[in-house]
């Protein structure tokens, strides 16, 4: 019995972060996972940025708001919940990921929660589980599904390697390179090829 897990940005919707940088005028806010391997560490440096230039979750959503997800992200994800159970993996927020998730047709997602303030500052977050993406396909797994796991950044690698089959889509030169062994699709029909093949 396979299930897939994908990651959500940079695979099925823009990288949110990245569009808030360009809305807000603040480029170091376009560092991501891609960049950054520590997620903790990635957190703490946004938030210390965010705090800074006094901005909260309002600003972030009011952002979030105008995101569509990527063109053919919703045709992939519809045909793909056709022929098997997808759940995804994301190191986002619930506050971020709600209004995306309507857009998307209401997939399953597990994330994390933001801590925030009365006043709507980010004042911290709170991790779903240590290592979510690993922790949850090994856990999938205990309860006898197969994975088939697709990413694009250093923090999807680790679901990626566990899984019956994984896949980089939309990912960096570096992480390709540096990650030989996987299968590296750019587009959402070879993709969903690699994945209908193992299922």
């Amino acid at each position: 019995m396979e299930i897939v897990c994908l990651d959500l940005e940079g695979v099925l919707v823009p990288e949110i972060w990245i569009a808030f940088a360009e809305a807000s005028g603040i480029p170091e806010l376009k560092k991501t996972t891609r960049d950054e391997p520590d997620y903790a560490k990635l957190m703490k440096f946004r938030l210390d940025i965010l705090k800074e230039h006094g901005l909260g979750l309002k600003e972030i959503q009011d952002t979030i708001a105008k995101i569509d997800p990527m063109p053919g992200a919703k045709e992939f994800l519809d045909e793909l919940r056709s022929l098997t159970q997808v759940i995804i993996i994301s190191d986002t927020f619930t506050q971020f990921a709600k209004p995306l998730m309507k857009k998307l047709g209401y997939p399953t997602i597990f994330c994390n929660t933001l801590e925030v303030a009365d006043n709507g500052e980010i004042t911290g977050f709170r991790m779903r589980i240590e290592n979510s993406k690993y922790t949850t396909v090994k856990a999938l797994q205990s309860i006898g599904y197969d994975t088939i796991a697709s990413g694009d950044s250093y923090n999807d690698l680790g679901m990626i390697k566990a899984s019956k089959a994984g896949f980089l889509f939309k990912s960096t030169d570096k992480i390709k390179a540096d990650n030989p062994e996987l299968p590296a699709f750019e587009t959402y029909d070879e993709l969903l090829n690699a994945i209908k093949a193992q299922l």
